[in-house]
This record gives C-alpha cells, sequence and structure tokens, in this order.
C-alpha cells in the first residue's frame, strides 16, 4: 500500500501581497506614498490650525490613521488623515474644553464609527444618487482649488511663476517618462531651484514647526465620568458621522475610478478603529482625505494598501529625520499639485452644453444644489445629505403623477369598474381619492389594483375613504387584483387608521 502524501502538499501557497505583483507596481506604490506624504505635512498643519492645536497633533493624527486604516481599512489605496471637516467639528470642544476633551471625543467618535458599521451604516450609500456623487466630486475638486487661493495672495511675485512651472512639469513630464510621478518631480525641481537661487517664497517651515519624535501612547486627561461623557458626546457623534460620510463617499468614488469594489462595512469599522488609536496618540482625529485620495490613486497611479501604510510611515520620517529639508519645500510647488488634483478630480464632462441638454431638469438641480451648499458650508457631508433629499423629493413628486385611473362602465348601467395604475404610496395615494365619482356612479364599484402596488399606509388610508365616501351613498366598494404584499398590508391596517 502506497505511503500517504504529507499534509503540507495539500496546503495552499500563501497569496502575495498586490504590491509584490511586479517591481513596476512596488516601485509605484512607494513613490505614491512619498508624493502623499508630502502633500499631507501641509494640510496637517492647516488642519491643527483650524482645530487650535499644535501642528503635532494633526501631523501625528495623520500618520495614525494612515497606518492604521491601511491595515484595517475596506478600500485599498484610500488615505486617510487629519481633515478640515473633523477640525471644523471639534474645534469649539477644543476652545471650551481644552485638548484632553478633544482627544477623548477623537476615542469616543471611533467607537460610533465601530458601532454604526457593524450595525450596516455603509449599506445606505446605496441611497445616494448618481446625481449626487457627480456634485460631490465637482464641489471637491471646487474646495481642493479655494483652499489654495489663500497660498496665492500677498505673496512675493516669484510664487506665480513657480507655480505655472510646477504645473507645466506636471503636464509634460508624463510625455517623457510616467516610471516617477509628475508631481514628486515637480516637488524635487522647485525646492532645488528655490534653494540654489535663494528665492524667498513662503515655506511648509513657515505653516508650523515640524515634530522631533515619535507620539506615545496614553489616556486623555479628563475627569472619567458622566458629565465628561454628556460633553464630549454630542461632539463625537457629529464626527462620527461627518467622518463616516466623507469616508464612504471617497470610497465610492475611488471604486468608480480603479473599476474596484471595497468593503464599505469594513471601512466604516476600520475608520472607527483608526480613529480610536488616534485618539490615544494624542491625535485629533480623522477620515478619508479626498484631495489625498486622488493624488493616490488618479495622479500617482497607486492602487493597494501599501501605498497608503507608506504615506503615514514617510510622513513622519519626513517630519523627524528630515524636518529641515522639508520646511525649505515652497508651497508653490504644493499648490501647483493641488491644483492639478483639482483640474484632474473636476468632471468637465458633466457641464458640457450637450451633457446639461440630455439630462433631465431634476438631476441637473440634484447635482447643482449638491455643489452650491457644499462651497457655500465648507462641508461635504451637508451638501451630500441636502443633494440626497432634494433628489428624494424629485423623485417622489415625479412617481406621485404615476398612479392613473381609468373606468369602464358595464352595459347594463349597474356597474363600474376603475382600473388602477402606477405605484401607490403616500404622495400618490393623496390625490387617489378625488378621481371617482361617488355621486354618479352606480351602486355596484369594483376597484381593480391588479396593476399597481400597495407601499404603506398612507395607501390603505386612501382606499378605507374611497370606501367610506361610496358607503354614505349606499354604495358598495369591492377591491380586486391586490398582489400579495399588498393585500396583507391592506388586510392589516384597513380600518384600522382612523379613530371614528
Amino acid at each position: 500500500m502506497p505511503s500517504p502524501l504529507p499534509t503540507t502538499a495539500f496546503r495552499p501557497r500563501p497569496s502575495r501581497p498586490d504590491w509584490l505583483a511586479s517591481p513596476k507596481v512596488f516601485r509605484t506604490e512607494v513613490l505614491a506614498g512619498l508624493v502623499v506624504a508630502l502633500a499631507l505635512i501641509p494640510e496637517a498643519i492647516s488642519f491643527s490650525i483650524i482645530a487650535g492645536v499644535d501642528p503635532s497633533v494633526g501631523l501625528f493624527a495623520s500618520f495614525t490613521m494612515a497606518v492604521v486604516i491601511s491595515v484595517v481599512g475596506g478600500r485599498k489605496a484610500m488615505i486617510s488623515a487629519a481633515t478640515g471637516a473633523v477640525a471644523l467639528v471639534i474645534a469649539p470642544l477644543n476652545r471650551e474644553h481644552g485638548l484632553g476633551y478633544l482627544v477623548a471625543a477623537v476615542i469616543l467618535a471611533g467607537v460610533f464609527q465601530v458601532v454604526l458599521g457593524t450595525l450596516g451604516v455603509a449599506r445606505l450609500m446605496r441611497f445616494v444618487p448618481r446625481s449626487v456623487m457627480v456634485g460631490f466630486v465637482n464641489a471637491l475638486a471646487i474646495l481642493i482649488f479655494m483652499a489654495q487661493v489663500p497660498e496665492l495672495r500677498d505673496v512675493p511675485w516669484q510664487v506665480y511663476p513657480l507655480v505655472v512651472a510646477g504645473l507645466t512639469l506636471m503636464v509634460l513630464f508624463p510625455r517623457v517618462t510616467k516610471v516617477i510621478p509628475a508631481p514628486l518631480v515637480s516637488i524635487i525641481t522647485l525646492t532645488l531651484v528655490t534653494i540654489a537661487a535663494g528665492i524667498a517664497v513662503p515655506t511648509v517651515g513657515d505653516k508650523g514647526t515640524l515634530p522631533s519624535s515619535l507620539p506615545t501612547p496614553g489616556l486623555p486627561d479628563v475627569p472619567f465620568t458622566t458629565d465628561t461623557l454628556t460633553t464630549i458626546a454630542p461632539y463625537a457623534l457629529a464626527m462620527a458621522l461627518v467622518g463616516l460620510m466623507e469616508s464612504l463617499m471617497t470610497a465610492k468614488l475611488v471604486d468608480d475610478i480603479t473599476d474596484t469594489r471595497s468593503g464599505k462595512t469594513r471601512e466604516s469599522i476600520g475608520q472607527g478603529i483608526a480613529n480610536i488609536v488616534t485618539g490615544l496618540f494624542g491625535g485629533m482625529g480623522g477620515c478619508a482625505m479626498i484631495g489625498q485620495t486622488m493624488i493616490n490613486v488618479r495622479v500617482s497611479g497607486a492602487r493597494t494598501r501599501l501605498s497608503t501604510f507608506l504615506a503615514g510611515v514617510f510622513l513622519m520620517v519626513l517630519c523627524i529625520a528630515f524636518g529641515p529639508v522639508v520646511s525649505d519645500i515652497p508651497m508653490a510647488a504644493l499648490v501647483a499639485v493641488m491644483v492639478m488634483v483639482s483640474a484632474a478630480t473636476f468632471d468637465w464632462h458633466s457641464i458640457t452644453p450637450k451633457t446639461l441638454k440630455r439630462m433631465p431638469p431634476g438631476e441637473t438641480l440634484v447635482m447643482a444644489s449638491t455643489v452650491v451648499v457644499v462651497v457655500a458650508t465648507h462641508n461635504l457631508a451637508i451638501g451630500v445629505v441636502v443633494g440626497s433629499v432634494t433628489a428624494m423629493i424629485i423623485f417622489a413628486r415625479r412617481v406621485a403623477h404615476m398612479a392613473n385611473v381609468s373606468s369602464v362602465l358595464d352595459p347594463d348601467g349597474n356597474q363600474i369598474v376603475y382600473a388602477v395604475t402606477g405605484e401607490l404610496f403616500f404622495a400618490s395615494s393623496n390625490d387617489l381619492v378625488y378621481q371617482f365619482d361617488y355621486k354618479a356612479d352606480p351602486d355596484t364599484i369594483i376597484i381593480d389594483l391588479s396593476a399597481t402596488h400597495i407601499w404603506d399606509a398612507s395607501s390603505v388610508a386612501a382606499l378605507d375613504a374611497i370606501e367610506t365616501k361610496y358607503a354614505h351613498h349606499g354604495k358598495k366598494v369591492t377591491f380586486t387584483g391586490l398582489n400579495a404584499p399588498s393585500a396583507t398590508m391592506h388586510d392589516r391596517l384597513t380600518g384600522q387608521l382612523t379613530g371614528h
């Protein structure tokens, strides 16, 4: 009898990480992470200023968020770090109660996100229409551009040719080679030019002092009481909701760009874990960064978790080991990168006359309202909510007019049959009551509902009202043709919706 094969022969080979698929992929991921890290530094410092904390708090948050989400997140290549939206939410808490309460709120926000992710909040993304998504993308591009405008005001005239030179490099360099990301070439070139020529322009170092050591973990310096909990809970919940909405919208955008699918539930829970870890390391929290994600995915071509991980690692390495060099990077170089990202992000096809002419007016209104609200409030989450609600109202108005009633009178005049078509819900059923001739109809009325569906209690109440109006005139109504779900709802609710 032949000896059995060793069990190791049946063990599947461990799959290689996707960033080790080829040297080209590995190189792309490493360089993309470096470019994102360079772009993160001034952004994180700016958001720290908005939140009213030391620049190191924002930089530490960007480091821990990127590293943790690269492991536990559900969307490969998406960048999470300290963001302006989160900074705006928690800034009042820091002003009124101090950094300890801010850090505690970040940890609690992470807990809320884990709970919401577990409950399946990511599934709500299916209710975000395409027109809202287009508006979200266009508003994002506008906000990215607007964020660069302050860097172009009241600055030496040399800033402007530097920005133009940076944009020109990023447009032309890919025609020579795509081995090295054009934004990285632009940043290095402009830095060398300004240093060699002694050009005095605003630099990254002007934004704030870079940290000189790694963050250390610890609990927030707050009393662990119910008063503390009630103080931080509203801010934590707002941060959790804003962070999840921006992260899920960004994940959906990356899904479309890369033609791949992400794990939205995993991403929701991952955002929570990343914020908990960030809070324990004294960071200000964060969420997905759309601008930096576009640099990583669209401009640099990254597709794996390695670029996200290295963005966080390089951020700390650049700050701690190469702080003096990084401080000399001209802001003009980073402004040029973000302007290029803004132009690449905007959906120019959506505003061409040909597209606007073909698009239903309601869809255009939804897109425009999303853009206007986001740009006015500087809050992507509010814009998405307003856009989605606008889309739902327009849809409800459109569907409300699709419930039609036609009638056929028997030759002998003793019976009339009404045929109802369309969907019956709160908006359409309100007009249904007025489409019958209660006085003139014969004594027997049949209402055929085989071509409709009852969706809610408002529709059952409307059918009850029709039956009652006919009864007042001594006439009998029979409903026929209900499908099984509609019949179940009608039988359960009919006669139970009024107290008299």
